[in-house]
């Protein structure tokens, strides 16, 4: 046998079978990084889920004889991190189980992705300096440590469940105030960094997929009466935001001079009504163009099953058509949690921690295109 007919070596590695094997290990880690963006609040369930993405409620909190975190000292931040671990230590034997994330120890990308998924603020995620998250295991609770306030209580859950947001955080809101002793005042409420806060320190809102009132051009008219009442209309990512995909999130402005539950209260009534506009509006567009409807849920389903590259802002309004065919039963077999995902996933920050590096603004929208038809049935 000549040097060129000779067999090769047994343990000699196959190229291709390595590419293959590469393939399927990041395949594999992907699925484990989309389980672990998944929250609770993505499930697509809850009251009025077709129209109601989610519900939050958050509380700012601080403690008396300390100042607000942007005018305190390192040591002043570290003695609130050190209570918000003494809290920590003090729930551990309670289900679901709390953890304690300290934010000088995440990347920038970690960090971005719980911006993305509704967990932190930007402020926050900018913020090294003894700041913290803790977190609940289902993520229905989060307590931001050392932000605008030295302490955030959220509660954030799928569908129209302002109520059971509010008595949620509440409870953890009671225990945390019976290990330390809050900034509060007779007759102006509770402290806070901002003068808008001062008073329940409560902000309650609600994220809303409106696609018939856009589509029928009520919208703005809708929203301008929104904001004579005492509420704010912001986008996806709340103040600073534009409205994209039809998405939107009214929250109350005021926090002085009403009591927690009457500010809940009174979003959860605006909410109901703008409920019922938009189903009547979904019920107008059904009536007079049935099959324009179906058609342009389809093509969006198609572009988003078929195309190479999608940027941010398209895949959020296709997403929103395809959303409202599902919600009419217009386009089959695709669950309201999958497209709820996708509306995390499809972000910047979402897409880098699941390829696992840093991505230009081009391969995040081939990234995108990638992890959508993964996603989509």
């Amino acid at each position: 046998m000549n040097e060129k007919e000779k067999p090769a070596p047994e343990n000699m590695n196959n190229p291709l079978e390595e590419i293959v094997k590469g393939n399927l290990e990041e395949d594999h880690l992907q699925q484990e990084r989309r389980v672990e963006i998944a929250s609770k609040w993505m499930e697509g369930s809850g009251p009025e889920a077709d129209i109601v993405i989610s519900s939050r409620v958050r509380l700012a909190r601080n403690i008396r004889k300390l100042p607000f975190p942007p005018l305190a000292s390192d040591e002043q931040r570290e003695k609130v991190f050190q209570l918000a671990e003494k809290f920590l230590q003090n729930q551990k034997e309670k289900k679901p189980a709390l953890r304690m994330l300290s934010i000088s120890t995440l990347s920038p990308i970690s960090r971005q992705v719980l911006v993305e998924k509704h967990l932190i603020s930007p402020l926050l995620a900018r913020e090294s300096r003894f700041s913290a998250l803790i977190l609940r295991d289902d993520e229905v609770i989060s307590i931001m440590v050392n932000e605008e306030d030295h302490f955030r209580i959220q509660c954030l859950l799928p569908g129209l469940q302002l109520e059971k947001a509010w008595q949620e955080a509440s409870r953890y809101d009671d225990f945390l105030e019976s290990q330390v002793e809050y900034a509060f005042h007779e007759e102006k409420g509770y402290l806070t960094a901002c003068p808008t806060n001062v008073g329940t320190g409560l902000r309650a809102s609600v994220m809303l997929h409106l696609p018939a009132l856009v589509i029928t051009q009520q919208i703005n008219r809708i929203l301008a009466a929104v904001n004579q009442v005492g509420l704010a209309v912001r986008g996806l990512y709340g103040e600073g935001t534009e409205i994209t995909g039809n998405l939107l999130q009214i929250s109350n402005q005021i926090t002085l001079g009403h009591s927690e539950e009457e500010i809940w209260h009174n979003l959860y009534g605006v909410t109901r009504q703008l409920i019922n506009q938009e189903k009547n509006a979904r019920e107008h567009l059904l009536n007079e163009g049935r099959e324009k409807l179906a058609d342009r849920a389809g093509r969006a389903f198609g572009i988003l099953k078929y195309a190479r590259m999608i940027d941010s802002n398209e895949a959020m309004q296709l997403l929103s058509d395809v959303r409202l065919g599902v919600d009419l039963g217009l386009i089959k077999n695709v669950p309201v949690k999958v497209l709820n995902e996708l509306l995390v996933l499809t972000r910047p920050g979402c897409l880098q921690y699941l390829k696992g590096r840093a991505l230009s603004a081009y391969e995040r929208d081939l990234e995108r295109a990638v992890q959508i038809q993964k996603y989509l049935p």
